[in-house]
């Protein structure tokens, strides 16, 4: 169950993180961006680093609807499941 759950929110974070960086990216170019005022760093970098970034941004939203989610059965005050 542990993988399963890990999947669960891996997976749909990943597709996310794809569609979110074409978007981005196509509206943005990475030569344009500096860093810190005078960093500037390749399209490769900046187009991985903003996947990843995106990725994790997008995993920890999925993590944390996961950590939501109810457990176990849910029966309302008569016993009888909802």
């Amino acid at each position: 169950m542990k993988w399963r759950a890990l999947m669960w929110v891996l997976w749909p974070s990943f597709l996310i993180a794809g569609a979110t960086s074409a978007t981005v990216f196509a509206l943005v170019d990475p030569l344009d961006i500096k860093f810190l005022g005078y960093i500037q760093v390749s399209r490769q970098l900046a187009y991985a680093v903003g996947f990843f970034l995106f990725w994790m941004m997008a995993a920890m939203s999925s993590a944390l609807t996961l950590h939501m989610a109810p457990r176990g059965p849910l029966v309302d005050e008569f016993g009888d499941p909802i």
